[in-house]
């Protein structure tokens, strides 16, 4: 079998760094996801924000939570970013996410971080996966397992833009 394919959902190498990380097919702590989804509708920000949950938000987080995934080998187009599945680690960007999810017309809430906190993860009710840093907004994947596959693999997100 040629080496890119491979008899998993994931790319091997994404699949590989995945195991490592302690991920494996049918991995599902939903008390985890829980706890988070509770975490994240208790807080409201000094200006009144509040996140949202959804099902595709707390199902990412209970496949993928609690996760710290690096890659392991250099990316295609850019150096892939270390990836922590956390989503408390977006609690006080409330604003941030409902800005994001206003543009985009759908809601978002928080995934976790690409490298040392240089980007906010999140996730819609759709499961597409952004993420936001100082440059801007990015389209990540159509999908958790896209997003995880762009990342790793050091593939090049989509910026968002005004259409």
């Amino acid at each position: 079998m040629p080496e890119n394919l491979s008899t998993t959902r994931f790319p091997v190498g994404v699949d590989a760094a995945l195991r490592e990380a302690g991920w494996q097919p049918g991995r599902w702590d939903i008390k985890l996801a829980e706890h988070w989804a509770d975490s994240l509708r208790a807080y409201e920000s000094p200006a009144g924000h509040r996140h949202t949950v959804f099902p595709a938000a707390v199902e990412a987080w209970a496949e993928f939570g609690g996760l710290r995934i690096a890659a392991l080998g250099p990316g295609r187009q850019t150096a892939p970013p270390l990836v922590r599945v956390d989503p408390l680690a977006g609690l006080h960007l409330a604003r941030t996410l409902a800005d994001l999810g206003r543009a985009l017309d759908t809601e978002v809430a928080p995934l976790g971080m690409e490298g040392e906190d240089q980007a906010v993860l999140a996730i819609d009710i759709d499961g597409r996966v952004f993420s936001v840093d100082h440059t801007g907004d990015w389209y990540v994947g159509a999908d958790i397992d896209r997003a995880l596959s762009t990342l790793l693999m050091g593939l090049q997100p989509k910026r968002l833009t005004l259409s």
